[in-house]
Protein backbone atom coordinates (compact mmCIF):
# COMPACT_ATOMS: atom_id res chain seq x y z
CA UNK A 1 0.00 0.00 0.00
CA UNK A 2 1.46 3.40 -0.87
CA UNK A 3 2.07 5.92 1.89
CA UNK A 4 -0.67 8.27 0.79
CA UNK A 5 -3.27 5.49 1.08
CA UNK A 6 -1.89 4.40 4.44
CA UNK A 7 -2.25 7.87 5.92
CA UNK A 8 -5.68 8.32 4.34
CA UNK A 9 -6.92 5.02 5.79
CA UNK A 10 -5.73 6.06 9.25
CA UNK A 11 -7.67 9.33 9.20
CA UNK A 12 -4.92 11.86 8.55
CA UNK A 13 -7.05 13.89 6.15
CA UNK A 14 -8.07 13.82 2.51
CA UNK A 15 -5.78 12.22 -0.06
CA UNK A 16 -4.50 15.66 -1.01
CA UNK A 17 -3.82 16.51 2.65
CA UNK A 18 -2.01 13.20 3.13
CA UNK A 19 0.19 13.85 0.09
CA UNK A 20 0.98 17.29 1.51
CA UNK A 21 1.97 15.78 4.88
CA UNK A 22 4.49 13.59 3.09
CA UNK A 23 5.72 16.28 0.72
CA UNK A 24 6.27 18.66 3.64
CA UNK A 25 8.64 16.17 5.28
CA UNK A 26 6.39 15.56 8.28
CA UNK A 27 6.32 11.75 7.98
CA UNK A 28 9.18 9.61 9.28
CA UNK A 29 9.50 5.85 8.78
CA UNK A 30 12.25 3.80 10.42
CA UNK A 31 14.11 6.96 11.41
CA UNK A 32 14.13 8.52 7.94
CA UNK A 33 11.91 11.23 6.52
CA UNK A 34 9.86 9.91 3.59
CA UNK A 35 8.87 12.53 0.99
CA UNK A 36 7.43 10.12 -1.59
CA UNK A 37 3.66 9.64 -1.14
CA UNK A 38 3.74 6.78 -3.66
CA UNK A 39 6.34 4.76 -1.76
CA UNK A 40 4.99 1.27 -1.03
CA UNK A 41 4.98 -0.33 2.42
CA UNK A 42 3.57 -3.42 4.08
CA UNK A 43 0.85 -1.80 6.20
CA UNK A 44 0.56 -4.77 8.55
CA UNK A 45 3.95 -4.06 10.11
CA UNK A 46 4.17 -0.32 9.49
CA UNK A 47 4.82 2.25 12.21
CA UNK A 48 5.16 5.86 11.12
CA UNK A 49 5.83 9.13 12.92
CA UNK A 50 3.97 12.34 12.12
CA UNK A 51 5.06 15.56 13.81
CA UNK A 52 6.88 13.54 16.47
CA UNK A 53 3.96 11.22 17.34
CA UNK A 54 4.28 7.52 16.52
CA UNK A 55 1.36 5.66 14.96
CA UNK A 56 1.03 2.01 14.01
CA UNK A 57 -1.15 1.04 11.07
CA UNK A 58 -4.38 -0.58 12.20
CA UNK A 59 -6.96 -1.91 9.77
CA UNK A 60 -9.65 -1.11 12.35
CA UNK A 61 -9.58 1.16 15.37
CA UNK A 62 -10.63 -0.33 18.72
CA UNK A 63 -10.40 2.32 21.41
CA UNK A 64 -11.20 2.65 25.09
CA UNK A 65 -12.00 6.02 26.65
CA UNK A 66 -12.41 6.69 30.36
CA UNK A 67 -15.26 9.11 29.83
CA UNK A 68 -15.58 12.08 32.19
CA UNK A 69 -18.87 13.76 33.05
CA UNK A 70 -19.96 16.66 30.87
CA UNK A 71 -19.34 15.07 27.47
CA UNK A 72 -21.84 13.79 24.91
CA UNK A 73 -21.32 10.61 22.90
CA UNK A 74 -21.94 12.35 19.59
CA UNK A 75 -19.96 14.10 16.88
CA UNK A 76 -22.70 16.76 16.87
CA UNK A 77 -23.39 17.42 20.57
CA UNK A 78 -26.37 19.51 21.59
CA UNK A 79 -25.47 20.96 24.98
CA UNK A 80 -21.97 19.82 25.97
CA UNK A 81 -18.61 19.01 24.42
CA UNK A 82 -18.26 15.86 22.34
CA UNK A 83 -16.20 12.93 23.58
CA UNK A 84 -14.31 13.33 20.30
CA UNK A 85 -12.79 16.50 21.78
CA UNK A 86 -10.82 14.13 24.02
CA UNK A 87 -9.42 12.11 21.08
CA UNK A 88 -7.00 12.79 18.24
CA UNK A 89 -8.94 14.24 15.27
CA UNK A 90 -8.04 11.41 12.91
CA UNK A 91 -10.37 9.05 14.78
CA UNK A 92 -13.42 11.04 13.74
CA UNK A 93 -11.99 11.45 10.24
CA UNK A 94 -11.69 7.69 9.76
CA UNK A 95 -15.26 7.10 10.91
CA UNK A 96 -14.80 5.96 14.49
CA UNK A 97 -18.08 5.96 16.41
CA UNK A 98 -19.18 5.33 19.97
CA UNK A 99 -20.17 1.74 20.72
CA UNK A 100 -23.42 2.59 22.43
CA UNK A 101 -23.78 5.79 24.40
CA UNK A 102 -23.31 7.02 27.93
CA UNK A 103 -25.33 9.99 29.17
CA UNK A 104 -23.39 13.24 29.42
CA UNK A 105 -23.25 12.92 33.22
CA UNK A 106 -22.30 9.21 33.20
CA UNK A 107 -18.61 8.36 33.49
CA UNK A 108 -16.40 5.38 32.84
CA UNK A 109 -15.84 2.73 30.20
CA UNK A 110 -16.69 3.83 26.66
CA UNK A 111 -15.72 1.82 23.58
CA UNK A 112 -15.22 3.39 20.15
CA UNK A 113 -14.51 1.75 16.81
CA UNK A 114 -14.77 2.04 13.03
CA UNK A 115 -15.51 -1.69 12.72
CA UNK A 116 -19.23 -1.97 11.99
CA UNK A 117 -19.45 -5.63 13.01
CA UNK A 118 -17.79 -4.86 16.32
CA UNK A 119 -20.15 -1.96 16.99
CA UNK A 120 -23.18 -4.13 16.19
CA UNK A 121 -21.95 -6.99 18.38
CA UNK A 122 -21.81 -4.77 21.45
CA UNK A 123 -24.97 -2.75 20.83
CA UNK A 124 -27.40 -5.37 19.57
CA UNK A 125 -29.83 -6.40 22.36
CA UNK A 126 -29.81 -9.92 20.95
CA UNK A 127 -26.16 -10.39 21.95
CA UNK A 128 -26.93 -9.83 25.66
CA UNK A 129 -23.51 -8.52 26.64
CA UNK A 130 -23.42 -7.84 30.43
CA UNK A 131 -22.51 -4.32 31.52
CA UNK A 132 -21.63 -3.45 35.10
CA UNK A 133 -22.41 -0.02 36.55
CA UNK A 134 -21.73 1.60 39.90
CA UNK A 135 -24.58 3.93 40.87
CA UNK A 136 -24.42 6.41 43.71
CA UNK A 137 -27.93 6.68 45.13
CA UNK A 138 -29.67 9.56 46.87
CA UNK A 139 -31.31 7.36 49.50
CA UNK A 140 -29.89 4.38 51.40
CA UNK A 141 -30.23 1.04 49.68
CA UNK A 142 -32.28 -1.74 51.25
CA UNK A 143 -33.24 -5.32 50.51
CA UNK A 144 -36.62 -4.32 49.11
CA UNK A 145 -34.99 -2.20 46.41
CA UNK A 146 -32.36 -4.84 45.61
CA UNK A 147 -34.97 -7.59 45.38
CA UNK A 148 -37.07 -5.41 43.07
CA UNK A 149 -34.11 -4.82 40.76
CA UNK A 150 -33.26 -8.52 40.65
CA UNK A 151 -36.87 -9.58 40.19
CA UNK A 152 -37.70 -6.99 37.54
CA UNK A 153 -39.16 -3.49 37.47
CA UNK A 154 -41.61 -2.13 34.92
CA UNK A 155 -40.36 0.93 33.06
CA UNK A 156 -42.61 3.40 31.30
CA UNK A 157 -43.12 2.39 27.69
CA UNK A 158 -41.84 -1.17 28.16
CA UNK A 159 -44.19 -4.14 27.69
CA UNK A 160 -42.74 -6.22 30.51
CA UNK A 161 -40.53 -5.84 33.60
CA UNK A 162 -36.77 -5.63 33.17
CA UNK A 163 -34.56 -7.43 35.69
CA UNK A 164 -30.94 -6.84 36.54
CA UNK A 165 -28.58 -9.78 36.09
CA UNK A 166 -27.14 -8.87 39.48
CA UNK A 167 -27.67 -6.12 42.04
CA UNK A 168 -25.92 -5.66 45.34
CA UNK A 169 -24.98 -2.84 47.69
CA UNK A 170 -21.30 -2.02 48.09
CA UNK A 171 -22.30 0.48 50.77
CA UNK A 172 -25.44 2.29 51.89
CA UNK A 173 -25.39 4.55 48.82
CA UNK A 174 -23.31 2.53 46.32
CA UNK A 175 -25.16 0.09 44.07
CA UNK A 176 -23.43 -2.34 41.72
CA UNK A 177 -25.86 -3.23 38.96
CA UNK A 178 -25.36 -5.60 36.02
CA UNK A 179 -27.70 -5.29 33.02
CA UNK A 180 -27.89 -6.83 29.57
CA UNK A 181 -29.94 -4.26 27.71
CA UNK A 182 -28.90 -0.75 26.72
CA UNK A 183 -32.21 1.07 26.84
CA UNK A 184 -32.48 4.84 27.20
CA UNK A 185 -31.48 5.93 30.74
CA UNK A 186 -32.02 2.30 31.73
CA UNK A 187 -30.08 2.17 35.01
CA UNK A 188 -31.50 5.48 36.22
CA UNK A 189 -35.03 4.42 35.33
CA UNK A 190 -34.64 1.02 36.99
CA UNK A 191 -33.35 2.52 40.21
CA UNK A 192 -36.19 5.08 40.18
CA UNK A 193 -38.73 2.30 39.63
CA UNK A 194 -37.26 0.48 42.64
CA UNK A 195 -37.84 3.54 44.83
CA UNK A 196 -34.52 5.37 44.80
CA UNK A 197 -32.65 7.90 42.65
CA UNK A 198 -29.28 7.84 40.89
CA UNK A 199 -27.06 10.78 41.78
CA UNK A 200 -23.97 9.60 39.86
CA UNK A 201 -23.36 6.72 37.46
CA UNK A 202 -20.13 5.03 36.36
CA UNK A 203 -19.67 2.10 33.97
CA UNK A 204 -16.99 -0.29 35.18
CA UNK A 205 -17.15 -3.35 32.94
CA UNK A 206 -18.39 -4.70 29.61
CA UNK A 207 -18.36 -8.47 29.21
CA UNK A 208 -15.20 -9.68 30.91
CA UNK A 209 -13.29 -6.43 30.36
CA UNK A 210 -12.98 -3.94 33.21
CA UNK A 211 -11.94 -0.30 32.97
CA UNK A 212 -8.22 -0.27 33.90
CA UNK A 213 -7.51 1.50 37.16
CA UNK A 214 -4.42 3.01 35.53
CA UNK A 215 -6.37 4.85 32.81
CA UNK A 216 -6.97 8.43 33.95
CA UNK A 217 -10.34 10.09 33.51
CA UNK A 218 -10.48 11.66 30.06
CA UNK A 219 -7.64 9.47 28.74
CA UNK A 220 -7.85 6.86 25.99
CA UNK A 221 -5.92 3.80 24.88
CA UNK A 222 -5.91 1.21 22.11
CA UNK A 223 -7.51 -2.15 22.87
CA UNK A 224 -5.21 -5.11 22.23
CA UNK A 225 -6.16 -8.69 21.34
CA UNK A 226 -6.38 -9.72 24.99
CA UNK A 227 -8.75 -6.82 25.71
CA UNK A 228 -10.97 -7.73 22.75
CA UNK A 229 -11.07 -11.36 23.88
CA UNK A 230 -12.05 -10.29 27.39
CA UNK A 231 -14.89 -8.15 26.01
CA UNK A 232 -16.37 -11.24 24.37
CA UNK A 233 -16.49 -13.19 27.64
CA UNK A 234 -18.96 -12.51 30.35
Amino acid sequence: MNLERVLFSQGFGSRRQCRALVADGRVTIEGSVCTDPDADFDPGTLTFVIDGAAWRYREHAYILLNKPAGYECSREPQHHLSVFNLLPPQFATRGVQCVGRLDQDTTGLLLLSDDGQFVHAFTSPKRKVPKVYLATTRHPLDDVQLDALRGGVLLHGEPKPIAAVAAHARSDHALELTVLEGKYHQVKRMVAAAGNRVEALHRERIGGFALPATLAEGAWQWLDEADLAALRTG
